[in-house]
């Protein structure tokens, strides 16, 4: 089996979140064909692993088998150093059913403050962790990880990105994801560091 993507070929983004998948789309060059398993109406499967890795090999596995098609999945999550790293692969549950990230955001800030560490000499250390998998129908699994640190900023600040982005400044940068342009923003985030890794691996 050729465990190579070729350029122009369709693949299954396992998420059904479109912002996640116009991420992908654009960290793959806009090489691929990006459709969605919210658009293909294929279930969501539980994340019953203990790591963003086994999450996101579950994930591309269930989309690759009940597709047929090569599946690429992300499992990534914000962890905060004070929170011993929660939310970690809990952060989109977080969010309740509803994916409301304002909800989760604020969760974020009221277990610092519960623990007195929401101030500014509190410990904001927090980190991105984004785990890609890519599955081959009734075949094998490649994943690959990338990780950027930061700390954490209140109350949230821009409009850009999604889930957690508004409350995470990178080290090195005085904005938070959420105000970054995407390109900025996919120039150093977790998801284009694993990507990158993905790439080397599966990518001529």
């Amino acid at each position: 089996m050729n465990l190579k993507l070729i350029k122009g070929m369709r693949l299954v983004a396992a998420t059904h979140n479109p912002g996640k998948a116009r991420e992908i789309e654009a960290l793959l060059d806009g090489n691929y064909r990006i459709v969605t398993a919210g658009s293909l109406n294929l279930p969501e499967p539980d994340e019953t692993e203990s790591t963003f890795v086994g999450n996101a090999m579950l994930k591309a596995r269930h989309a690759a088998e009940a597709s047929g098609e090569v599946a690429l999945a992300d499992d990534s999550g914000l962890s905060v150093a004070a929170l011993d790293g929660a939310p970690g692969i809990f952060s989109a549950r977080w969010a309740g059913p509803g994916k409301d990230f304002a909800l989760a955001m604020k969760k974020v800030e009221a277990r610092l403050e519960e623990i007195g560490a929401s101030g500014s000499l509190g410990d904001r250390r927090a980190w991105f962790t984004s785990a890609l998998a890519v599955a081959w129908p009734d075949g094998p699994c490649v994943v690959v990880e990338g990780r950027i640190d930061g700390d954490l900023v209140f109350p949230p600040r821009g409009d850009r990105g999604f889930g957690y982005d508004p409350i995470f400044r990178p080290e090195g940068s005085d904005l938070t994801f959420g105000e970054m342009d995407p390109v900025e923003k996919d120039a150093l985030s977790h998801r284009a560091r694993a990507f990158a890794r993905l790439k080397a691996a599966l990518i001529d």
